[in-house]
Formats: structure tokens, sequence, C-alpha cells
């Protein structure tokens, strides 16, 4: 690349080659600030609410998005992720990580601006496109930025160097929950007030709610003291009139726009590469093992031969599960959190409890990725996964016990149950990502570590259609379950004067979000038990059984045979130095 011109020649690779006693300490902050941008895609769940009401505002009306719709938008992202990685990978050997970071800078800061605009003029495509397609894209680019390049910096400690370049990513959403929450809390403005539901005649079409207001119909919505406590700015229930207000949320995707491009750039003009051949003073690379405990080889394999070798596919099937289990979980987080207690413990789980709920998961998520990777430098990577399959499933199977025991007798024991269950899953979830490019490097080699890891993570991109996919469409059967069950126990008199229409149209209202769960329990006869905390039982089970498949996958993984490895007779098989 010494050859190559043009306006962008400055951000090749050999460009940004380090001088000769440069301190390796500083390339980990620029990686970290990029991982920390992108990462906030793990606070994706900050979204959901005022996206599914954001023509209602304080209620979800019969125009506005559904949770299953919107929660695509996140898989998406992943699965571009998972693409451009694999793409960009080989790319990234060839021109540095600064060239890829600036790219990463104008995909995710400019998918957030598409997807603004998406939002405001209500129209989902354009936030898939933006956000998802383009945002995406950003966010496999950057991921894959730094990982070759610490590993270079740190051969004396591969494990800690991928949980320094990954554990922002974890992190993103620390700083990215509170942001948003603040952001939207400052955009939002109230839907037009038209009193309590006494206080005014509804009329129910179609499903829909209207109210005559100077002589003409308006469509509302009718908003309980229970979404009124789930609004970004709290305020009376009752009648609100649809289309007015506003959730503020397109305008906190311009805003995170425009801030993260800018970070990103910054963060990509510090990186630096090390010179051919630089080793850290006085380290000495080591021997090659080949035990049970550690499987660490000195040799390298090819990026193109490494996916004819089976360790390939058996680590892709690991991540892949891994990642299934914990994504599908950290989409819907703050719903589940609230499903689940919201309505048990009203007084303790509200909006507030939520947001910091979704703050810590990234704490954990981003403490998990540093922490196990850096033990796995001790135990062996394949005794770290092992942990995170044994240990997950006996948490993964705890979920279901605490939601059934909260719904027959409420308690805060049952919270901190389920708080620190999850806690310790998504510290394994993300420990998953920190430890997989060290066990890339000590199978495959350093040679093209970056291009491998990148071809991986299209495991990423499977696991991010399967997990949201599993965890929707199992509590949307579940959730369709119970409100059946639950409107044969209402009297049917009682059900047409609450929703202006007969039980026959029980689908219709369904549909149109006039019927819920939380407007059937209150109307249910007495000692009904809400079967809300209950809607994610299966998908639960479903994810247990997932890791139980990886922890075998993960059992089989054995050293590369020496027909894969490079040997350095060519000049093209050479070793980089990126």
């Amino acid at each position: 690349m010494s050859d190559a011109k043009g306006p962008l020649a400055f951000l090749l690779k050999d460009r940004i080659v380090a001088d000769s006693g440069y301190n390796r300490w500083r390339v980990p902050p620029a990686s970290i600030a990029i991982h920390l941008c992108i990462g906030s895609v793990y606070a994706w769940s900050i979204f959901n609410p005022p996206l599914v009401k954001q023509m209602g505002v304080v209620a979800s009306a019969a125009d506005d998005w559904t949770l299953s719709s919107v929660v695509w938008i996140f898989s998406t992202a992943i699965v571009f992720l998972g693409l451009a990685a694999a793409l960009g990978g080989k790319w990234l050997e060839e021109v540095g990580p600064r060239m890829v970071g600036v790219l990463a800078a104008f995909c995710w800061g400019g998918g957030f601006l598409i997807g603004g605009l998406g939002i405001a003029w209500h129209q989902l495509w354009l936030v898939y496109l933006g956000y998802g397609v383009i945002g995406g894209c950003g966010l496999g680019l950057a991921y894959v930025s730094p990982v070759s390049t610490l590993i270079r910096w740190f051969p004396d400690r591969r494990g800690m160097a991928t949980g320094m370049a990954i554990m922002g990513f974890g992190g993103g959403a620390m700083i990215g929950a509170p942001l948003k929450t603040w952001l939207l809390s400052v955009f939002y403005e109230a839907p037009q007030y038209l009193g309590k539901v006494t206080d005014v005649t509804l009329i129910t079409e179609a499903g829909r709610r209207f109210v005559e207001v100077s002589g003409q119909q308006v469509e509302v919505v009718v908003a309980t003291a229970a979404d009124m406590a789930k609004a970004a700015v709290t305020g009376p229930e009752g009648v609100y009139v649809v289309g007015t207000g506003d959730t503020g949320v397109a305008s906190v995707f311009l805003t995170l726009g425009v801030v993260y491009f800018i970070v990103m750039i910054i963060a990509a003009f510090a990186y630096r590469v090390p010179p051919e051949g630089w080793v850290p003073e006085g380290w000495t690379p080591p021997c090659e093992v080949k035990s049970a405990k550690k499987i660490i080889s000195d040799s390298h394999v090819h990026i193109d031969q490494a996916l004819k070798t089976p360790q390939f596919y058996r680590l892709w099937l690991v991540l892949c599960l891994n990642v299934t289990a914990g994504i599908g979980v950290i989409g819907v987080a703050k719903t589940m959190m609230t499903e689940i207690f919201g309505s048990t413990l009203p007084g303790i789980v509200d909006a507030g409890f939520a947001a910091t709920y979704v703050l810590m998961i990234s704490v954990f998520n981003m403490v998990g990725r540093f922490f196990w990777a850096s033990t796995s430098d001790y135990i062996g990577r394949k005794n770290t996964y092992h942990c995170f399959f044994l240990l997950g499933v006996l948490l993964y199977l705890s979920i279901p016990f605490v939601a059934n025991q909260v719904s027959t007798a409420p308690s805060t024991m049952w919270l901190m149950l389920f708080y620190g269950a999850t806690m310790i899953i998504f510290t394994m979830y993300g420990g998953g990502f920190a430890t997989i490019p060290a066990y890339l490097a000590d199978i495959f080699g350093t040679l093209h570590v970056g291009g491998i890891h990148g071809r991986l993570l299209t495991a990423w991109s499977t696991a991010g259609v399967l997990g949201p996919f599993a965890i929707t469409y199992l509590r949307q059967q579940s959730l369709d379950d119970a409100l059946n069950t639950l409107a044969v126990k209402v009297d049917p008199a009682v059900f047409l004067q609450t929703f202006g229409a007969g039980i026959d149209q029980l689908q219709t209202l369904i549909a149109t979000k006039t019927v819920t769960i939380g407007k059937l329990m209150a109307i249910v006869p007495e000692g009904t038990v809400d079967p809300t905390p209950s809607l994610y039982n299966s998908t639960m089970y479903a994810m247990a059984g997932l890791l139980v498949v990886a922890f075998f996958a993960n059992m089989g993984l054995k050293h590369v045979e020496d027909k894969h490895h490079v040997h350095n007779t060519h000049p093209e098989h050479a070793p980089a130095s990126a």
C-alpha cells in the first residue's frame, strides 16, 4: 500500500505506522471511544416504547407500529453488522483501521439521521434503511476496526487486548441509555388532553376510539394510570387526541447522529499500527501449547483456508448459539422488565427503574467483556466458554420459576433474583464476544485474525434474526393465549360497556390495541392471576436448550491440523503488520 495515492491516501495503514518508542496504551482509548458510540445499539429497547406510540404518544394508536415490527430494526442492524464485518474484515487488513473507522463514522452517524427522518415522516422502511442497513454496516466496520490492531499491540495478553477492544461496545448503553432517556424527556411534547374517560363520550368504530370535538370526530387513545407512569413526562390519565404531541424520538435520532459522528471521526484519527516485526520489550513469544486447558498455536492459517477447517464452523456455532440466547433478551430488556414486574410491583418497577435496568445491563455487559476475556488468559478460552454454557442453562431456567412465583406471591425477593440472574447472563453474553477474537488467534494464529473474526461475525447476523424472532414469536403466542383466556372470563355486558363492542369483535379490538391484558385485568373477576409475568417462559426454556447444544459444540474443538497452516515459502503469505 506504500505507493497508494489519492485524496484518501492519508487514511491508509502505511501512513499511520507508529514511531519507535510509541506508547501502545494510547491505542485502547480510541478503540473504546468508537465502541462506546456503536455500543449504544444495546440500549435499543429504550426506543421501543416511544416508537410503538409515535401517533398516540401516551398509548398506542391503531396506526402505530407494533412491538414485533420495530424490534426487527435492531435485528436488521445486527444482521448488517455481521455482513459488513465479514466483508470489511479482509479489507481492514489491506487498508488499516483508520480508513475503516472513518467509513464507519459516516455510516453509523448517517444511519441515525436517515432513521430520524423515517420516524418523523412515519415511514418504517426508512428507519430500517437508515438505522438498520446503513447504521448496521457502520456497526460492523467499527466493531472490527480495532481488534486485529490491538491483538498485534498486545500479543502478550490477547484476552485482555480483545477485552479492551470490545469492552466499550458492551458499555455503550451505559452512556447511551441515560442519554437517550434524558433526550426523550427534553424533546417530549404531551398530546392534546380531552379529560377523563367519565368526562367524554367515546365512540367505537372498527375497533378505533373516537370523540366528537367541535362537531367533528377525532381519533383518541385512552391512557391508563399505568400508561402515564411509563411516559417520558408524567401526566393525568384519560383521553388524548391521536396525532398531537410528540414522543421526541425523531429529534433524539437526529441529535445522536451528529454526536456519534463527531466522536467516531476523532477516535478514528487516533488509530496507530505497530511497525512490522514489533514485539513488547522483554517479551518472548510462547511455544505452541496443545492441552485440554488451552489450545494455542504458533502457526498461522490463511483467511481462505480457515473456512475449510471444522474449527471455524464449530466456533461459528458456539458464537451463534451464545448470542442467540442473549440478544433477543437484550432487544426487549426494558419491555420484559416492565411486563414481568410492572403490574405486580408497580410501586418499584416504574419507567425510571426500567431505564436503570437497561443501564445496568450495559454495565455488566461491559464488565463481563473485560473480566471473562482476561480470565480466559489463565483458564483457557475453551474452559471459559464451558462456564458460559453450564452456568447459562441454570440461569435461563431460573427466570420462568421467578416469573411464576411473582404472579402468585409478588415480592421484591423475586425481583432481586431476576435482576441478579439476568445480569450474570449479560456478563457472559458480553464475555463471549470479547473472548472469541483471542480464541481465533489461539487456533488460527494472528496472520488474518481480523478478517477471520469478521467472517465469524456472520454468526452474530444469524443470531440477530434468530434471537428476536424466537422471543417475539413465542411471546406473541403466549400473549394471544392470555388475551383469549382472560376475555372469556369477563362478563359480556361489562366487556361491551368497557370497550364499546361485543366480545365477538375481540380479535379486531386486539389488532387495534383497544384491548390489552392491563385493560382486561381491570374487569376480570377478582382473584384472576395476571398472566403478563409468564409471557417469556417458553422463550427462556428454548434459550436454555440452545446453550446445551453450544456446550457440546465447544467440547469438540481441537487443534487445527498442520495441513491448514501457512508455510512461509510464499511471500504473499508472510504475516502482515497491519
